[in-house]
């Protein structure tokens, strides 16, 4: 099982990390807090002080159009705010 899908990379994740120093992670819905903090412990390196998790449920969509009337369903998710340690950070862009 891959705990950590993807990181999520937005305005206001951006302002949490820059003054909370918090980072945002999709994550597989089965997954709970310590499976998801030690991934993150493993694959960045850096000490988590906490994991908040929220789940997602998918919603139903629909539109008209030329050939009729097409639904569909947008996928649920459970998503994960981990604060990391004073002083750390991750590196999603891996700059040298």
């Amino acid at each position: 099982m891959e705990i950590l899908k993807k990181p999520v990379l937005t305005e206001k994740v951006a302002g949490l990390t820059e003054k909370l120093n918090r980072f945002v992670f999709v994550v597989d819905k089965n997954a709970n807090k310590i499976q998801i903090k030690e991934a993150i412990q493993k694959m960045y390196g850096v000490t988590v002080e906490s994991v908040n998790t929220m789940r997602y449920s998918g919603k139903v969509k629909s539109r008209g159009t030329k050939r009729g009337f097409v639904a569909g369903r947008t996928p649920s998710f459970k998503k994960a705010v981990v604060t990391v340690a004073k002083g750390e950070t991750i590196d999603f862009y891996g700059t040298v």
